[in-house]
């Protein structure tokens, strides 16, 4: 089923997201929220009894990292899935507008979404780090998906990953940087590879670029506005970067767009049809073609 943009913006370009408004998942029931790291994620001690907040579209105070599954209808399954990190700043959660709305847009593509809950390095009084915590959790959701992969009918060498601002920081450590050597393997999961499939990069911050292992790097899809005084820098070093050591990437950059242009009310025609390059892409690279484990 080929996507249409009209479809696409209406799961990713909502002005005013509520949380009570996301759209459907194409599944009777939606699974609850489940903890990355069952007995707790390595660092956070007494603040893993602290409540998560959210109101309308955020949420933050994140000390139980966790993902929540969006599979792909059964009749309508490639095999392929993407872990989904939201943007804030590092400070937030955009949980629904770079979350579930875009998780609902891959189910449409016949891709399985988890959308991830990472803890918050610049959330105000946090001890958490971007590089060490955050990019642990990353990893982490990487590693649990593939581990839960049969679960879901996914094919555990067809994960990847995509990340909003922040959240696209988050991909670029993960997936065009070396894991941080000496992590203890705490369990079974931890086994998994974190290294994803391919990876999507819209409008990412600035860490992680350059990339230190850019020969590892997956296949790319990058996307930013032209004026985006944050991330249209990182977006055009790290393309660079991909695709003068030969690496497969493709970039789109907007004219006179700036940042989270997926949250503006705008009538420039390109920004409503971006979605659809991505589709093209993941159907260029065969990631939508029905193929699961054998």
């Amino acid at each position: 089923m080929m996507i249409r943009a009209i479809v696409v913006l209406t799961a990713l370009a909502a002005s005013v997201p509520v949380i009570a408004q996301d759209p459907p998942v194409e599944q009777s029931t939606i699974p609850a929220s489940v903890p990355l790291w069952p007995t707790g994620a390595p660092g956070v001690g007494a603040r893993s009894t602290e409540a998560e907040i959210g109101r309308d579209y955020w949420v933050r105070n994140i000390h139980r990292p966790s993902v929540i599954a969006y599979p792909a209808n059964r009749d309508h399954n490639s095999g392929a899935a993407v872990v989904i990190f939201p943007g804030g700043g590092h400070k937030l959660l955009v949980w629904t507008n770079e979350g579930t709305k875009a998780a609902v847009a891959l189910n449409r593509m016949g891709i399985s979404a988890f959308v991830v809950k990472y803890r918050l390095a610049n959330e105000h009084g946090s001890p958490y780090s971007v590089e060490g915590d955050a990019a642990d959790d990353a990893r982490r959701a990487v590693r649990w998906v593939r581990a839960n992969a049969a679960r879901y009918g996914i094919d555990p060498k067809r994960v990847g990953v995509m990340g909003f601002s922040a959240g696209g920081e988050l991909v670029s450590l993960i997936a065009d940087n070396p894991e941080p050597a000496g992590r203890p393997k705490r369990d079974a999961i931890d086994t998994e590879l974190a290294r994803p499939d391919f990876q999507i990069l819209v409008f990412p911050g600035p860490r992680g670029i350059p990339a230190k292992a850019i020969k590892q790097a997956p296949p790319a899809f990058i996307v930013a506005g032209s004026i985006d005084p944050c991330c249209a820098a990182p977006s055009v070093a790290l393309y660079e970067q991909l695709r003068t050591n030969g690496m497969s990437a493709e970039l789109h950059m907007y004219a006179e767009s700036g940042h989270a242009f997926n949250l503006d009310e705008s009538n420039r025609i390109s920004i409503l049809h971006w979605p659809d390059r991505l589709h093209d892409w993941l159907a260029d690279g065969g990631w939508l073609e029905p193929r699961h484990a054998q």
